[in-house]
């Protein structure tokens, strides 16, 4: 299993599949699968049926999880870069491969 260097948090890009070129935050990865839920990308319709926290029921939209590989990082001015670790004094840091900063 390869390192899963996208953290909850990120600002990151779709770069293959249906939702191409769009953007978003990481709300979370869910790590044995190798995914990571986007906020506002890849809604799908869920039939919920009538529940305490729903007492109505109905269709719901809700974000399902993309593979990691179909993510880019994006960096503070908007452009798509890879992710390094380097050690900084005694305190491992992720940075962005294009821009050399600090993550």
């Amino acid at each position: 299993m390869s390192k899963i260097k996208i953290k909850k948090g990120d600002k990151v890009r779709v770069i293959a599949g249906e939702h191409k070129g769009t953007e978003g935050t990481v709300a979370k990865v869910l790590r044995d699968v190798n995914k990571a839920v986007v906020e506002g990308v890849n809604l799908v319709k869920k039939h919920a049926k009538p529940s305490a926290q729903n007492p109505q029921g109905g269709i719901i939209e809700k974000e399902a999880p993309l593979q990691i590989s179909n993510l880019t990082l994006l960096t503070a001015d908007g452009q798509a870069t890879r992710v390094g670790y380097r050690m900084e004094g005694d305190q491992k840091v992720r940075y962005a491969k294009k821009t050399n900063e600090v993550i």
